[in-house]
């Protein structure tokens, strides 16, 4: 289990250090500019709903992909579909961040954020065993 855990964590790090490479180079972090708060208007609010769309549907889609599981099965054999699960909520978030980089510049410092939560997300053993654990209630 330790090494298909292992793989995971790297594809993991891929994703992350994928999306902050990009905005590295895309987004011109290096000028500090991003710090700025652009004006809001009618489509700066609607291009802020889809990071926060984004962290919604990414969690219910996990969740729902949870329910799936089949509690008779050992944590081992679950593996697989709690990698699934994980895979689709950050490939939710990872498409969001590359939306706003692409879309709206004005609102990198939202799409860096972005990157600190898919961060956050890191997979480890326990987070697993409690995702599992509270799926099954």
């Amino acid at each position: 289990m330790k090494e298909k855990f292992r793989t995971f964590k790297i594809i993991h790090f891929g994703i992350c250090a994928g999306v902050a490479l990009a905005y590295i180079i895309v987004g011109d972090l290096h000028t500090l500019e991003f710090l700025k708060l652009p004006e809001f208007n009618s489509g700066t609010n609607i291009l802020l709903s889809i990071p926060l769309g984004s962290i919604l549907v990414g969690e219910m889609l996990f969740k729902n992909q949870l329910k799936v599981i089949d509690r008779k099965l050992t944590t081992e054999e679950n593996m697989a579909s709690y990698q699934t699960a994980s895979l689709i909520r950050w490939a939710v978030i990872e498409g969001a961040a590359f939306i706003i980089l692409f879309m709206a510049k004005e609102l990198i410092l939202v799409g860096v954020l972005l990157i600190l939560y898919l961060i956050y997300l890191r997979p480890t053993q326990d987070r697993m065993l409690r995702d599992l654990e509270s799926a099954g209630t």
